[in-house]
């Protein structure tokens, strides 16, 4: 069983950064698929970034791509979402999944494990 904790959320203007964190535990992380998803209010969950258990293969939605940057450090067994020039539009609950295996996934039924979800706030 994998847990999943997000850290890094909070208000920030127009053009600003954040770098979100997801801290895994009780698996073998360097075996999983790490994905970042959102869901703004009255929205459904979306995709946003997905990194391969190497590191090596990457995946954005459209609508961050260019401005958001996923990263894995296997030795802390830590997921990193770094996110530059912040829109109104990326306000949502982040949220840090893991999916069994070696493929980058977008989907989200493919991801098993769930993390509570970090609050991002982007004011104009």
């Amino acid at each position: 069983q994998v847990q999943l904790v997000e850290s890094g959320g909070g208000l920030v203007q127009s053009g600003g950064s954040l770098r979100l964190s997801c801290a895994a535990s009780g698996g073998t992380f360097s075996t999983y698929t790490m994905g970042w998803f959102r869901q703004a209010p009255g929205k459904e969950r979306e995709f946003v970034a997905t990194i391969s258990w190497s590191g090596d293969d990457t995946h954005y939605a459209d609508s961050v791509k260019g401005r958001f940057t996923i990263s894995r450090d296997k030795a802390k067994n830590t997921v990193y979402l770094q996110m530059n020039w912040l829109k109104p539009d990326d306000t949502a609950v982040y949220y840090c999944a893991a999916a069994p295996g070696f493929l980058i996934r977008t989907t989200r039924g493919a991801y098993d494990y769930w993390g509570q979800g970090t609050q991002v706030t982007v004011s104009s």
